[in-house]
């Protein structure tokens, strides 16, 4: 029968899906509506470290969750109308399976009580503000993730994959220049093997870790500590790069001209270095970006320059457009820049591109601002040139020396 407490009514009557948060402290830390569900429930889903939790409890049939997890939640939504109930980590709908559920299961047809999240438990130990605090999970992603939240002074608190998720954070970040920062390793939360631990990032040396950590950091910076700024157009000496790079100056106005929104994605078409794209990708964890390259030497060192920034998820196509661009979904914006005078490549470029999408080509060639030129006349849009002078020696003075100026036409598809 449907949760007698739940007041979200649904086609088969009251809500039939009860998600309840459970902390290592197992069912003394649920309230009785939680204790309620898991008892009336046919059927309870849950990782077996849930159940075992929860054991006591259960009195219809306890499902482990299947290996590999089922993200379409088939066996969940099999059972539709009945009493079912899924047990999860503190709060469902932080990192976890809530979220999933919410995808496939109507909202009106679950009732959530979630319990403490790792990241309030920790706070709450450490007496940080959470509004203050950069909070990232790192279970099951790569730990580079971490990169662009090491601020001098800032505090983050990160969720690990497993036992040796703190060692391996601690090696990136003795690595990155930030080795001075305090770790504390804070294990099994609200359980009975709840333990704190702190360290220097340079000096971890700590052994058998709990699987199930967080990683609390207070970030400390030395003179070299590989900072990312907030804000657009970052030092080119901390790209790699064969010399194929858009300098700082104008990646920061062409990032300005690709004016990034949350959820879309670019297509960073000749994209040497990645520059652009990784930037991109910088401006907010949401952003995604296709990075097209032919030469397979500057494919490869886009993806070691993606790690190093903290967007591992940047795509790297090693290919010549327009072919390349084949069967790609369909981008919010473009950048073209190497290889933009191929033939081919921006019809392609203008077709692919989605109705109030915004392309942005830069162009150092005569050839290719001829291009420009004659697109500006034909589709209308912004032409701009861009012309950089930096101080320089000349003999025993200084004077200015000009690198070549950029010229830039910026469209939106209507």
């Amino acid at each position: 029968m449907p949760f007698k407490d739940a007041t979200a009514v649904t086609s088969t009557g009251k809500a039939w899906l009860a998600v309840i948060g459970i902390g290592e402290d197992g069912i003394v830390g649920l309230g009785e509506a939680a204790k309620q569900a898991i008892a009336e429930a046919s059927v309870v889903f849950g990782g077996k470290r849930h159940l075992a939790l929860a054991a006591a409890l259960i009195r219809g049939e306890a499902r482990a969750w299947p290996t590999p997890f089922d993200s379409a939640m088939g066996a969940v939504r099999a059972l539709r109308g009945k009493s079912v109930c899924v047990l999860a980590s503190g709060d469902p709908f932080l990192h976890g399976v809530g979220a999933t559920l919410a995808r496939h299961v109507p909202v009106e047809e679950m009732w959530v009580i979630p319990a403490p999240s790792a990241f309030s438990l920790a706070a709450s130990r450490l007496g940080w503000a959470s509004q203050e605090t950069e909070t990232v999970s790192l279970h099951g992603k790569p730990i580079e993730l971490i990169r662009p939240l090491l601020q001098p002074g800032g505090k983050i608190i990160a969720l690990t994959s497993d036992d040796k998720g703190p060692a391996a954070i601690a090696a990136l970040l003795a690595g990155s220049g930030f080795g001075g920062s305090m770790l504390t390793v804070l294990e099994a939360l609200g359980g009975p093997g709840e333990r704190i631990t702190r360290s220097p990032a340079d000096g971890f040396a700590m052994a058998d870790v709990n699987p199930l950590n967080v990683l609390a950091i207070e970030v400390a910076a030395s003179r070299d500590a590989r900072v990312l700024a907030r804000a657009p157009g970052l030092a080119d000496d901390l790209f790699e790069h064969d010399g194929q790079i858009t300098k700082r100056e104008i990646r920061a106005v062409t990032l300005s001209s690709l004016a990034p929104r949350r959820g879309e994605l670019l297509w960073d078409i000749g994209a040497g270095s990645g520059s652009i794209s990784i930037e991109w990708m910088l401006a907010d964890s949401s952003l995604r970006a296709v990075a097209i390259e032919a030469d397979g030497e500057r494919a490869a060192r886009i993806g070691r320059n993606a790690a190093a920034f903290g967007v591992p998820g940047l795509e790297v196509v090693n290919g010549r457009a327009p072919d390349a661009l084949a069967g790609l979904a369909a981008p919010d914006a473009i950048f073209i820049g190497g290889g933009g005078s191929d033939e081919g490549v921006m019809p392609s470029a203008i077709e692919a591109l989605k109705s109030g999408g915004r392309l942005v080509a830069n162009s150092v060639t005569l050839e290719m601002e001829g291009g420009l030129i004659a697109l500006h006349g034909r589709l209308g849009g912004e032409l701009v040139r861009v012309a950089i002078a930096r101080a320089a020696p000349i003999g025993t003075m200084n004077g200015w020396k000009p690198a070549m100026p950029v010229t830039q036409w910026s469209w939106t598809k209507p």
